[in-house]
Order: structure tokens, then sequence, then C-alpha cells
């Protein structure tokens, strides 16, 4: 069991079966289904697991650099800069990864056959 398909399909943001076909139609949005090979995205529900893991990795990086910045002596308008840039990197970094794990996550599903729990 391979898991390089649908990871290098999701860094380029493609379609995990057939490597090919667009898996957004806008920002953020699923397509129905590929345009190349027909598989069906909407048998995969991503839900907020993707906000989640971005979310919680960056917190990972970037708190030990606001607890830096915090604690260091240094004047209040060089704090509020290195606040402000973080908080930008932080967005450009949310802005980048969250389709990219997106995808991810659609692609792995797809890849594992994951689907809704039935009760009897």
């Amino acid at each position: 069991m391979s898991y390089s398909k649908p990871v290098t399909a999701a860094l380029r943001l493609k379609c995990g079966v057939c490597n090919e076909g667009k898996v957004f139609e806008r920002r953020m949005q699923f397509r129905d289904q590929c345009e190349v090979c027909g598989q069906d995205f909407s048998i995969a529900d991503t839900a907020d697991g993707p906000a989640y893991f971005v979310g919680f990795a960056l917190l990972i990086l970037t708190m030990p650099f606001a607890v830096v910045l915090s604690i260091a002596e240094l004047s209040l308008g060089a704090k509020l800069f290195g606040y402000a840039l973080l908080v930008a990197l932080t967005g450009l970094l949310i802005f980048v990864l969250l389709p990219i794990v997106k995808a991810l996550f659609l692609n792995l599903q797809i890849f594992h056959r994951a689907g809704q729990i039935k009760f009897k």
C-alpha cells in the first residue's frame, strides 16, 4: 500500500485517482467529480479536520516565536512589528497549506474507500 500517489496528487491539488483532474472548482470548494476520470468527490467529507491540523501545526511552529518575542527586551515598536510580521506569516501559511491539506484528506479518504458509518 503506497501513499505516494494520493500525497503527490494533493500537493499539486489534483485528483488522487488519475493524478490529472483538479480537485477544487474554486478556492476551498470541491468539484462534484473529477473532470478527467469521473471520480465522485461527494463520497468523501473532510469536514473541519484539515483546518484543525493546519491550525494546530502552525500553533506549534509560531508559538515559540511569540513567546520569545514577548520576553525579549525590545522597544514597543519593535515588538508590535514582530507580532504583525508573525500574524501575517501565519495567515500566509494558512492560505497556502489549507487547500493542500484539504486535498490530502479527500485523496486519502478516496484511497482508503472511507465512507459514512451505517448503524443497524
